[in-house]
């Protein structure tokens, strides 16, 4: 039985762990050969070693040269580039009135400038490879906002209108460009952050957990958002693109 993805070539950022692992397990299931790029040289090999035909090539994605060089050598050595995932990104929770501009910058240099760079080396060594797509990760902070996300919330809208900019301007290259939004993922980076909400915003000990209850049902997982990017990184969305797929139990829903 083929896979949805066979004989293409995904490259997939931040996937040394969380998000980004689970969108490359997914893809290489389907018969991608998944290039695993990290800022954690270790962590990216350690995946990719459990992928099959998968590599590992670190990458920071905060530095020009750096994702020039992964988008190069996944070239050189693959022979093409079908579908990118800019997925690396960072968070922490802080008020805005106490966020310094080291902070502020620290989060839109990996969360916004490692998408643009992303798309603008992929892009072009997806059209010489005949077509495909790029799946960005935003997050519904992108049409919501959040307390305490006030750069990580800006980085995202940022994300999604980029997306949208980059789809009409690709679209006639074969290039579709969509992205994931989802609310909040059962991952490493939510859960480290738990405490810090709790503090911050007055909630007793395991009160997030009740309010992502009230909010969105439960945590999504990481699975979810793989799935979801399958779709959109295959021909099963053909038809898509420019899009802002939310995937949050409901949270962008309602008010209450």
């Amino acid at each position: 039985m083929s896979g949805q993805l066979d004989s293409k070539v995904a490259v997939v950022t931040g996937a040394g762990k969380g998000l980004g692992l689970a969108i490359a397990t997914r893809f290489a299931e389907e018969g991608a050969t998944v290039v695993v790029s990290d800022i954690d040289g270790e962590a990216a090999r350690i995946a990719a070693d459990k992928l099959p035909g998968a590599r590992a090539i670190p990458c920071d994605v905060r530095d020009e040269t750096q994702v020039q060089a992964l988008i190069d050598r996944t070239v050189s050595e693959l022979g093409a580039l079908h579908v990118m995932v800019p997925n690396a990104g960072i968070g922490s929770a802080c008020p805005l009135l106490g966020m310094d501009l080291a902070t502020w910058r620290s989060v839109l240099s990996v969360n916004l400038d490692g998408v643009f760079l992303s798309l603008r080396y992929a892009a072009p060594a997806i059209i010489a490879s005949g077509g495909g797509s790029i799946v960005t990760l935003a997050s519904v902070t992108a049409t919501t906002g959040s307390p305490l996300l006030a750069h990580y919330a800006a980085a995202k809208a940022g994300v999604v209108n980029l997306t949208k900019t980059a789809a009409t301007e690709l679209r006639a290259d074969g290039v579709r460009v969509n992205a994931l939004m989802p609310g909040f993922i059962g991952t490493d980076m939510v859960t480290a952050a738990k405490p810090e909400f709790e503090e911050l915003l007055g909630l007793p000990a395991g009160g997030f957990d009740g309010l992502i209850a009230q909010k969105q049902g439960r945590y999504g997982t990481p699975e979810e958002v793989a799935e979801a990017a399958l779709f959109l990184a295959s021909e099963r969305s053909a038809f898509c693109t420019g899009s802002g797929l939310i995937l949050d139990g409901g949270l962008d829903a309602s008010l209450i």
